[in-house]
């Protein structure tokens, strides 16, 4: 979580999951996309404060530092159709949030609903998992909230 440093606890985050892990190659070319898109990224003529990078090969996550100039609709926009030339180029899909996230055995994989319930069922999966909560907003909330427990987070909800 290298770009969290980068930004305060109120900066606005974005978080897109893919639906297959990344390889490495292509986290390098996504990293440097991203930076490219950061650095031109602006709204209403004015030059964002943002970052961004892959984490644990799965996760495409933006940052804004919102003190220096807001995230418009616009700007969002552009971010949208910067994510959806990801998906076209690395063939993945980074909208689907009906995929969860979850970490075993130090792999992070994603599982439709239905797969999610079975794991859990089965008991490869249980309340002490680690899920990744993708609705955090914040920076501060990507640090602190991201990463959970199943038991105590919406996921529970799903089993």
């Amino acid at each position: 979580m290298n770009f969290i440093s980068q930004l305060p606890d109120n900066a606005r985050v974005w978080v897109y999951q893919s639906n297959r892990p990344f390889t490495e190659e292509e986290v390098t070319q996504i990293n440097e996309k991203i930076n490219q898109f950061a650095l031109s990224w602006a709204s209403h003529g004015r030059d964002l404060v943002a970052t961004g990078e892959v984490m644990y090969n799965r996760f495409v996550v933006m940052g804004v530092d919102q003190a220096q100039a807001g995230a418009s609709g616009c700007s969002i926009d552009s971010s949208v159709h910067f994510i959806k030339s990801l998906e076209a180029e690395y063939s993945v899909d980074l909208f689907n949030r009906m995929l969860f996230a979850y970490e075993l055995d130090g792999k992070v994989s994603a599982a439709s609903r239905e797969e999610f319930e079975a794991l859990y069922a089965k008991g490869t999966i249980d309340d002490s998992t680690t899920v990744f909560n993708n609705l955090v907003d914040t920076v501060g909330g990507l640090r602190e909230g991201w990463k959970v427990c199943l038991g105590e987070s919406w996921h529970a909800n799903m089993v």
